[in-house]
């Protein structure tokens, strides 16, 4: 087992030298501050840059060069093409004229030759690749055109022979048989079977004629040559059976047409046959000699195309394979030097990190290593050494703070709950105020019920005497019964009144004592709440006009919304028309959009000052601290209206012009009932106010 540990101290001694290596490269490394080693970075990266370009560029010039000579023969073919369409074209329109002659058709050959020999004359003469062909391409072509113009020649002598000496005897043929046939007397003749059948004959000679001439078929012909045959012999046959002198002349100039007839078609296929060699010989082996000299160019630009393209390969072939080489070298050099410059930074951060992290979880004893360095992440490990001492003043400094506050939270909870009591106090003193202005208000028509109740017992107790010592009279009985008419009607009318004020407060009361969400209307609520508030209206020069439409159905807390109508009116009747100034208060409501409904409590008292307006919602906030305010009524409202309600509240204010609540309230309340919430400390959290001053 001994040898065992001379090979392991063997195996370790190139490890512990490679670690070492590896640190003395990265000490000398930190030597340079790291912006010149990102830099460095950035050096090799613009070197590879500068020498892919250099290749690309070079490459590109050969590239370039090679790629004009494809795009220079694919020019050429272009205008070979076109002059290949061209000439095809221009031969169907030859034969199209030979077979139907037209100005038309000949008007477009003319054109169409012009056009060709513009190609040869402009752009193939001006072609680098084509310009050697040229003469023998216009020379071909010339030859072609001149055929056309000796084709022509030869076709209007075939067309003038037609007219001539086919047509013309035709038609003295076709008067001839008419004078034939008018000199014959009866249908029973004996000459008219000969004559129909050389009538036939000679109808048929006029088709087959006419279809020799129009499409050169050597079946028309042959037709033609018979029925010219047929008409020979018909004629001798005629003449034996003619009755007169008139049919025998006419028959001999007939047999004298025919055989004309006979000789103009001879002559007609001979210069057909002539017009079809010269075809054959001129139009259509200069068009062929025209497309050989062409596809032979065609050709030529092949091979020429292909060995442009062969150059374009494999000058791109080296240019890919040479970056290719260049970028791996220096991708290798680059990847080593990031490497090293990598463990440069990493290392003495992962030191950092790791003293971080015992200063996160609590152990604050540890010292931050490489606070020596004179690099950016030494100075990072000087800045962490800061921080855990500051960490260690931090935490003595909070141990003093925790006492502090244990003694201080036992005070601030009284606060709390005192501030609790206060607003409490507030909302049972407003309702505790309706309950006292009802009070009154419903005493009235119960006091005067009472005394009628009272004044009808006494006169029941009259009548009931009356009718016992003297006998009932009319106009007793009837001033018994208007009198107990008037103190029913008065009764009914004043216990109305009375059960009214006491239904509308019960309501109003019930809502605001039990914090219950149910749908309710706003017009019949806002009523019950307006109906509450006529005593104190009786006290002062208010005047209250509220138009809030019918149908408008709140799912809420109509309790919150009675407590914030009701606080808005007192702090109206209080500050805005403070010491019995008169005025008006206006309560109105509209529908805005399909889920919110606008509130707008607006007065033309005294108005707010800006400086009042910022704290109007404010808990505490009061301008007649003095004369007993406590402060808490618009904020009530404020929470009231955000929290319970989810809506907004807005204030627009000018002093002496008045005072305006703008309230958005969702016809779905988003809250619950509740308080300001109360978080750990102490402190009470409100959500944010909106207020405009106009």
């Amino acid at each position: 087992m001994t040898p065992a540990a001379p090979r392991n101290d063997a195996l370790e001694r190139p490890a512990s030298f490679a670690v070492r290596a590896r640190v003395r490269i990265v000490q000398l490394v930190r030597a340079v501050p790291i912006r010149w080693r990102i830099l460095s970075i950035a050096l090799l990266n613009s070197a590879v840059v500068a020498v892919l370009a250099l290749l690309i560029w070079n490459g590109a010039k050969v590239l370039g060069s090679a790629w004009d000579d494809v795009r220079a023969v694919r020019e050429s073919d272009k205008i070979l093409a076109l002059l290949e369409s061209e000439n095809s074209r221009l031969h169907n329109l030859i034969h199209r004229y030979i077979n139907r002659p037209s100005p038309e058709l000949f008007a477009e050959i003319l054109l169409l030759r012009e056009a060709v020999l513009g190609t040869l004359t402009t752009r193939a003469a001006t072609d680098p690749m084509l310009s050697g062909s040229v003469e023998e391409l216009e020379r071909v072509t010339s030859k072609f055109l001149d055929g056309f113009g000796e084709l022509r020649t030869v076709q209007a002598t075939i067309t003038r022979t037609y007219e001539e000496q086919v047509l013309a005897p035709t038609r003295d043929m076709a008067g001839l048989y008419s004078v034939i046939e008018g000199a014959t007397g009866h249908r029973d003749a004996l000459i008219w079977p000969a004559l129909g059948k050389s009538r036939e004959a000679f109808t048929a000679l006029l088709v087959a004629a006419n279809a020799y001439y129009l499409s050169v078929a050597a079946s028309a012909e042959e037709d033609a040559r018979r029925n010219i045959d047929t008409i020979d012999k018909t004629v001798p046959v005629m003449a034996d059976l003619a009755e007169n002198d008139l049919q025998r002349l006419a028959l001999q100039r007939l047999q004298l047409r025919n055989a004309a007839l006979r000789e103009g078609l001879r002559k007609l296929s001979e210069q057909i046959a002539n017009r079809t060699e010269l075809l054959r010989n001129t139009i259509d082996a200069s068009q062929a000699e025209a497309i050989g000299a062409i596809d032979d160019l065609s050709v030529k630009m092949r091979q020429r195309e292909q060995k442009a393209q062969a150059t374009f390969d494999r000058t791109l072939s080296d240019i890919s394979r040479r970056v290719l080489s260049i970028a791996v070298i220096f991708l290798g050099v680059i990847l080593s030097a990031g490497v090293i410059i990598a463990l440069s930074i990493r290392l003495p951060l992962q030191q950092i990190m790791t003293a971080m992290r015992a200063i996160a979880s609590g152990d604050l004893d540890r010292e931050v290593q490489g606070t020596k360095t004179k690099d950016e992440v030494g100075a990072m490990a000087r800045a962490v050494e800061v921080f855990r001492e500051n960490a260690i003043a931090k935490q003595k400094t909070e141990e003093e703070l925790r006492t502090a506050k244990e003694r201080a939270e036992g005070a601030l909870l009284e606060l709390n709950t005192a501030q609790q009591n206060l607003i409490d106090a507030e909302r049972l003193a407003a309702l505790g105020g309706l309950v006292a202005g009802v009070a009154h208000e419903v005493n009235n028509p119960i006091g005067i019920s009472l005394t009628v109740a009272s004044s009808f017992a006494r006169r029941a107790e009259i009548f009931d005497q009356e009718l016992r010592t003297e006998p009932l009279r009319r106009s007793k009985l009837d001033e018994f019964v208007k009198a107990s008419r008037d103190a029913g009607q008065q009764l009914v009318a004043n216990l109305h009144r009375a059960g009214e004020l006491i239904q509308s407060f019960k309501q109003v009361a019930v809502d605001r004592s039990h914090a219950e969400r149910r749908q309710f209307s706003l017009a019949e609520a806002t009523d019950q709440i307006v109906a509450s508030l006529r005593p104190v209206l009786k006290k002062s020069a208010i005047q209250l006009s509220v138009d809030v439409p019918e149908g408008l159905l709140i799912d809420g807390y109509p309790g919150s919304y009675g407590q914030i109508l009701t606080n808005l009116f007192l702090n109206a009747a209080n500050h805005a028309f403070a010491d019995g100034r008169s005025g008006t208060i206006a309560i109105t409501a509209r529908p805005r959009g399909s889920d919110d409904v606008e509130i707008i409590f607006a007065d033309n008292g005294a108005g707010m000052t800006p400086d009042v307006q910022r704290q109007a919602f404010d808990p505490f906030f009061t301008t007649r601290r003095n004369e007993g305010g406590t402060g808490l009524g618009l904020h009530i409202v404020y929470n009231l209206v955000t929290q319970q309600l989810g809506g907004r509240m807005m204030l627009e204010s000018r002093l002496g012009q008045g005072t305006t609540f703008r309230i958005i309230m969702p016809r779905v309340a988003r809250g619950t009932p509740s308080i300001p919430d109360t978080v750990a400390d102490g402190t009470q959290q409100w959500p944010n106010r909106t207020m405009s001053s106009t």
